[in-house]
């Protein structure tokens, strides 16, 4: 039996700027499964992302989150969701503890469990011994860390995380996919990238955008046994650069 549908968005449409940056985008998301949105920068990730988390209303078409219509039930469908957006939202004077605090006071976890949750997203996130750390002292990896940390603290069904590894080096991209896949264990994940290979290390099936057209959707086992994904990538490469 396959596992239960967690998120799922039909015929989304959105236009910025007199400009269709969304076009009908469907998709559908299980628990347990890590989802890749692969597409070069101006596909409309980040867009379709803002419009599955509530942050942005598509000007057509509908999301449910574990059951929960995001437009009608909005703070019951926001309870399952957890976001990390493309520029973290820190407050970088503050200690990584309280941030963590403050982010688990916001998605209304009762104080009696406050200090768990504390210790839990930290200890998910590798966040054990900077707790007393001001986030705005940290590397970039660690407080790419923290973001993630404030969007698990509540055990969200659905996580969401736009961009996680840009502007990483190596050793900190390696740590976060590997953190990434583990999330996809409890929960399910979907993971906006640019880059091929973080599709092919992380996620169970991948989407692909195109000027806000999604062109395809498949297995990543599939695409690579196929040699689909490649296919894919490329198609929209050279279909970019021919449009330039």
């Amino acid at each position: 039996m396959n596992p239960p549908v967690t998120l799922s968005a039909q015929n989304l449409v959105r236009h910025r700027d007199h400009r269709l940056v969304v076009d009908n985008v469907s998709l559908e998301l299980r628990r347990g499964e890590v989802l890749g949105l692969l597409g070069h920068n101006g596909a409309g990730k980040s867009t379709t992302l803002q419009m599955l988390t509530g942050a942005l209303p598509p000007q057509s078409g509908q999301v449910q989150v574990c059951g929960f219509d995001l437009l009608n039930q909005p703070e019951q469908a926001k309870a399952c969701i957890g976001f990390l957006p493309e520029h973290p939202p820190l407050y970088r004077d503050m200690r990584v503890d309280d941030f963590l605090l403050f982010a688990a006071r916001l998605r209304r976890i009762p104080s009696a469990k406050l200090a768990a949750a504390l210790e839990l997203s930290k200890q998910r996130c590798g966040l054990q011994e900077y707790g007393k750390k001001i986030i705005g002292t940290l590397s970039k990896g660690y407080q790419q860390r923290v973001g993630i940390a404030q969007a698990i603290i509540h055990s969200p069904a659905v996580v969401v995380l736009d961009e996680p590894t840009v502007g990483l080096d190596p050793a900190q991209i390696r740590d976060i996919r590997t953190l990434i896949r583990e999330l996809g264990n409890s929960s399910s994940v979907i993971l906006s990238t640019h880059l091929l290979n973080e599709v092919e290390s992380i996620c169970d099936r991948v989407i692909i955008l195109q000027k806000g057209r999604l062109i395809y959707s498949g297995t990543s086992a599939e695409m690579l046994t196929n040699g689909n994904m490649e296919e894919a990538f490329l198609l929209i490469t050279e279909n970019e650069a021919a449009s330039t």
